[in-house]
């Protein structure tokens, strides 16, 4: 059943909050500074303006990263949310394997609901969480759309994989920016800390799900006793749970 999410209280979550807003602050720092410096060195990073062909992965994130994407999108956007956190629930539920889910998230349960497609465009860019932040390109954007590589041949995979290898930047596999991934890592461990001293626990999960859950008051009242099961509980009264979608512990 649906209900009308409530806005997260900005003042009771700050705590956990800021520590990861100042992590974000900080990682766009540095991630300006690397990439100014690779583009001196002759880099070239694809991702840009109206670019979103990676906006259909599934993402894994902290409840703390959620509960600023909560406070920042309106009812009709959280509506749209909870409806994708359903469809990857309902994709988890049968995926025969990662490799099927991660594949059927990106046929079928599609797109980012944040994403206006018409401009390409992040509608909430300022409270997108980690990994929307840190993934970045080393070639064209098709190469980040769904089906390419599966519709390579095994040359042109050969092809790819010794041009990953001479790309600089990469971790001579994929053709993602290693260096702007690492860079990342700090906010993950701002926001694990801050759960931790905050709530005596932490809760991690996917981004959807997680995005509807921080609008819940009934859950985070438990999150916030530090209850897990009672959460947890919460959750699956829902229809929100599933044991590789939302961890909490």
């Amino acid at each position: 059943m649906t209900r009308a999410p409530s806005p997260p209280n900005d003042a009771a979550h700050d705590p956990v909050t800021a520590p990861v807003q100042r992590a974000y602050d900080r990682y766009g720092r540095q991630a300006d500074k690397w990439q100014t410096g690779y583009a001196a060195r002759g880099g070239k990073i694809f991702c840009g303006a109206g670019c979103f062909q990676c906006c259909n992965m599934p993402i894994r994130v902290s409840l703390a990263e959620a509960l600023i994407t909560a406070r920042a999108i309106d009812a009709a956007q959280a509506q749209a949310v909870e409806a994708h956190a359903r469809a990857a629930i309902q994709n988890a539920r049968t995926a025969k394997d990662d490799a099927q889910y991660v594949q059927r998230h990106r046929q079928e349960v599609g797109f980012c609901p944040l994403l206006d497609r018409e401009s390409g465009a992040c509608t909430q860019y300022e409270a997108r969480p980690t990994r929307c932040r840190d993934t970045f390109s080393a070639f064209p954007a098709q190469y980040c759309a769904e089906g390419t590589w599966e519709a390579m041949s095994s040359r042109e995979k050969r092809e790819y994989h010794k041009q990953v290898a001479r790309t600089p930047g990469t971790d001579g596999e994929w053709h993602f920016i290693a260096p702007l991934e690492h860079l990342s890592e700090p906010v993950w461990v701002a926001a694990s800390k801050a759960m931790q001293a905050q709530w005596g626990l932490e809760v991690w999960g996917d981004f959807w799900l997680l995005t509807t859950l921080a609008a819940d008051a009934t859950f985070m009242a438990r999150v916030e006793r530090g209850d897990a099961r009672g959460a947890w509980q919460v959750a699956s009264g829902r229809g929100l749970t599933h044991r590789e979608l939302l961890e909490i512990g």
